[in-house]
């Protein structure tokens, strides 16, 4: 695999927020990005309106397996409940290549409240299911999308990287600090259940307090 700073990246869900915003800051970062959906032609849409905010043309669409198959790291954005079949129908692609999990277990309508599947991450159900040869992370499930897409806009939220791999879980925190994020290599992926809670608590604040994006920071380090 190359360099994370020289990586393409897939971001499956690109076409979603919080995917997006992170597909952008990476583009605008000088990243080949490919944006992955069900459709070629939904995330080809969604990468020309990327490319014009840009001013460039280094984003791409393409159907999910393709653009898994492409990428050197690929960003698993999709809601809680197409997570495990889009790793399904892409889990040929992904062999000895970095997978990133942005997946939260939330369950509308009741989305401020925890719901962890059989108290455990969602993430690392994932990592069981692809087996070895998959280098599973979890990151980004804190941050706002919100905030992503504001390029210019200094982030008040660390991220959380857990993975079994220590150093796949280095070069997320790598890709994240180079889009502005402080990022923590937070141990082993079960420890992604933390992270993936906390997005509940996040927006149980924002709709109390009336904000749109509440974040974490990490202090003492």
């Amino acid at each position: 695999m190359q360099n994370e700073a020289l990586a393409t990246i897939a971001v499956l869900g690109g076409t979603g927020k919080e995917g997006g915003g992170l597909a952008l800051r990476w583009a605008h970062k000088g990243h080949k990005v490919i944006i992955g959906s069900r459709t070629a032609e939904r995330a080809q849409e969604a990468a020309d309106a990327m490319n014009a905010t840009l001013g460039g043309s280094s984003v791409v669409g393409a159907a999910n397996a393709d653009a898994a198959g492409q990428a050197d790291i690929i960003v698993l954005a999709v809601p809680y409940a197409a997570q495990q079949s889009t790793v399904k129908d892409v889990a040929d692609a992904l062999a000895g290549k970095i997978l990133i999990d942005v997946t939260v277990p939330l369950v509308p309508p009741k989305v401020s409240r925890v719901q962890l599947p059989d108290g455990g991450s969602a993430v690392e159900a994932v990592q069981k299911m692809l087996g070895d040869g998959v280098r599973v992370v979890s990151a980004f499930q804190n941050i706002s999308a919100h905030h992503l897409t504001k390029l210019d806009e200094e982030i008040e939220c660390d991220v959380l990287v857990c993975a079994d791999d220590s150093e796949a879980a280095d070069q997320v925190v790598g890709l994240a600090q180079e889009i502005g994020l402080r990022a923590w290599n937070a141990g082993p992926l079960c420890n992604s259940v933390v992270a993936e809670g906390l997005t509940s608590v996040l927006i149980a604040l924002n709709r109390r307090y009336k904000v749109p994006g509440s974040g974490i920071r990490i202090t003492g380090v």
